[in-house]
């Protein structure tokens, strides 16, 4: 028998040479891509805090108007209340005047005093009422004229009393916790001025020469 031939080992492709120039070309593009995406995560970057920004002004002026909304809302219940209230304080107004009326100028036997005492303890217990909710008359009758409380409807003089005195109350005033809701109306104190005789006229003197 022959012997066998060796066989030769078989070479490997080799890869195809890369030139100088191309494989600066390569480095270089390797070193572009980091800078290329750094500059885009700066500028998704930019971008987030812009948004984050606008939100946060958004919310801020979300939280303003919710707090104006709210002093709003307040202030606009603690009218309403006031407001209601002062109109069921002046629809008891006119009760409260035939009371007074009533006691004032009714006169009655001794038979009719029981009821004309049962009208009275009635109007003291509606002021008591009132009084409670912060409703009060405005002392008028001999005090000194307050146009802020008062309204004069009428003078009358009497000199024995003091210049601008009340001197009668013709309607009760009220107030509601201090605030006034109705003028007392009354007649002031006014004393004329003196009046000075008139004096005589002196004769005429002639000039005799």
């Amino acid at each position: 028998m022959f012997p066998k031939k060796k066989e030769k080992p078989k070479e490997e492709p080799q890869a195809p040479s890369i030139s100088s120039g191309q494989e600066t070309s390569q480095e270089q593009s390797k070193a572009e891509l980091p800078a290329q995406d750094i500059q885009e995560l700066q500028k998704q970057l930019d971008g987030l805090r812009k948004e984050k920004d606008d939100i946060f002004a958004k919310l801020q002026r979300v939280a303003a108007d919710y707090d104006n909304y709210q002093k709003r809302s307040a202030k606009q219940i603690t009218d309403n209340v006031a407001y209601e209230k002062d109109k069921i304080v002046k629809s008891l107004l006119p009760v409260l005047d035939n009371f007074e009326y009533i006691l004032a100028n009714t006169s009655c036997s001794a038979a009719d005093e029981t009821l004309l005492k049962g009208v009275k303890i009635i109007h003291d217990q509606m002021l008591d009422v009132l009084k409670g909710y912060g409703i009060e008359q405005i002392k008028s009758a001999g005090e000194p004229f307050n146009p802020v409380h008062h309204e004069a409807i009428t003078h009358r003089s009497e000199n024995s009393k003091e210049e601008g005195l009340v001197l009668e109350e013709l309607q009760k005033g009220y107030k509601l916790n201090g605030r006034l809701i109705r003028a007392s109306r009354v007649v002031v104190n006014k004393i004329p001025a003196p009046q000075t005789a008139p004096q005589p006229e002196e004769p005429e003197t002639k000039d005799t020469q």
